[in-house]
């Protein structure tokens, strides 16, 4: 099944309209770490999810989609990611979504699995914008965080990505090229969970077929 909005696919590079664009007026952006996960090569900024709305914080909720276990189901409207498990349960997660033309939906695959991955824009990305960064180095500042799951569908990569974040406040918003971004810590846990393989449905309006 071919993403509805493929077309898109050479915008995506996982970034956002800037830094700072979720932030409050007067808020400090250390105010939102309160500690750090061992890791390597670079330890894990935790942030303080009590900024965060509670239905964005990971959790175990209960699921009744006809989605298999193991499947990773995105809603794209509810800001939400699902990991389903047996038993009628899912571990949800909050997540940041594209912006209004960007957000996507479909059925594809993790083809591969990155740590603190390196970030390359597209042809289209630098053609609109020659002044944009041509790469950069798996870090800190790296706007697709700690981990990156890359989706693929058949052998074609779709160039969306389930990534982290540096900009934690943007999660529950609408504000990237078309990727799904989660907490550091939040991508770290779901790496960790899902293999090379694994099924992601991406809803919008409750569906994920064309």
């Amino acid at each position: 099944m071919l993403f509805a909005a493929l077309c898109l696919a050479p915008l995506a590079a996982c970034q956002s309209s800037g830094p700072a664009s979720r932030l409050a007026a007067n808020d400090d952006e250390a105010a939102w770490y309160v500690g750090a996960m061992p890791d390597k090569p670079y330890d894990v900024p935790l942030v303080d999810t009590g900024r965060l709305d509670p239905k964005y914080r990971r959790q175990q909720v209960a699921y009744a989609g006809p989605e298999a276990p193991g499947t990773i189901v995105v809603d794209i409207d509810k800001r939400q990611l699902a990991l389903v498990q047996a038993g009628g349960t899912a571990i949800q997660y909050g997540v940041g979504v594209g912006k209004a033309g960007f957000s996507w939906k479909g059925d594809a695959r993790i083809a591969r699995k990155g740590v603190w991955p390196d970030w390359t824009p597209t042809t289209t990305m630098v053609s609109l914008n020659p002044d944009i960064d041509r790469s950069r180095k798996g870090g800190l500042d790296n706007p697709l965080g700690a981990r990156a799951l890359y989706l693929y569908q058949g052998n074609r990569d779709t160039l969306f990505r389930i990534h982290g974040t540096n900009e934690p406040w943007s999660i529950g918003e609408q504000m990237s090229s078309g990727c799904v971004r989660m907490l550091n810590e939040d991508i770290v846990d779901l790496f960790e969970r899902v293999p090379v393989g694994t099924r992601v449905v991406v809803k919008r309006g409750g569906r994920y077929r064309v």
